[in-house]
C-alpha cells in the first residue's frame, strides 16, 4: 500500500510538474537585425556625360557671330550619402585637330535654366585644364540630376581663338568629378 501511495504521489507530482513546464515554455522570440551602411558617392549610369558628345557646328557667318548653346538633360546623375561638390576640368589646354588647336576657355559650362533635382550652389565655369567647382555643397540624395548648358559665346567664336583655324573637328575630353564633403 505504501508503494501505491508513493507511486500515486509521484504520478501526481509528474502531472503537476509537467503542466507547470508547459505553461513555462517560451511563446516569443527576438532577433537582432543589423543594417550596415557605407558612404557612397557615384555618378550614376544614365548620366549623358558618360560617353556623351557635345557637338558645336559652325556652318555659316551667323553661327560665328552668335552665341551657341547646347543643353544636355541629365548630364549628371549623382547618388551621395553626404553633401558633395561637382568639379569639372578639360583633359588638356586645347581642343585639338591634328596639330591645330583651339583653347578650351572658349567653352562655358553651367547649370541649365531647368537645372534638374541637384541642389547646391551652381557656378558658371569657363573650361580649363584645372579643376573648377561646377556645383558646391550639393545636398545628399539619390539619383540627383543636373542639366547642363554648354556655351561658346559670340565673343569667342568671332575671335582669333576660333576664326582662321583650319576646317575640321576639334576635340577635347571634359571630366566631371563628384566629391563628398
Amino acid at each position: 500500500m505504501t508503494k501505491q501511495i508513493v507511486i500515486t504521489a509521484l504520478a501526481f507530482g509528474a502531472i503537476i510538474l509537467g503542466t507547470h513546464n508547459i505553461q513555462a515554455q517560451n511563446t516569443t522570440a527576438t532577433t537582432a537585425v543589423n543594417i550596415t551602411l557605407n558612404d557612397v558617392i557615384s555618378i550614376d549610369a544614365g548620366s549623358t556625360a558618360i560617353g556623351g558628345t557635345v557637338a558645336f557646328n559652325y556652318l555659316t557667318a551667323a553661327d560665328y557671330n552668335s552665341d551657341q548653346t547646347i543643353t544636355k538633360t541629365n548630364s549628371l546623375k549623382v547618388t551621395s550619402t553626404k553633401n558633395f561638390n561637382v568639379k569639372v576640368k578639360a583633359g588638356g589646354p586645347n581642343f585639338v585637330n591634328g596639330t591645330n588647336s583651339i583653347p578650351v576657355d572658349v567653352l562655358t559650362i553651367k547649370a541649365a535654366t531647368a537645372a534638374g533635382t541637384m541642389g547646391g550652389t551652381k557656378n558658371d565655369v569657363i573650361l580649363s585644364a584645372g579643376e573648377k567647382n561646377l556645383v558646391a555643397n550639393a545636398p545628399l540624395g539619390s539619383a540627383l540630376t543636373l542639366n547642363l548648358d554648354y556655351t561658346i559665346p559670340a565673343a569667342k567664336s568671332s575671335s582669333s581663338d576660333i576664326l582662321g583655324k583650319p576646317a575640321g573637328t576639334y576635340t577635347q575630353t571634359v571630366t566631371y568629378t563628384a566629391t563628398a564633403l
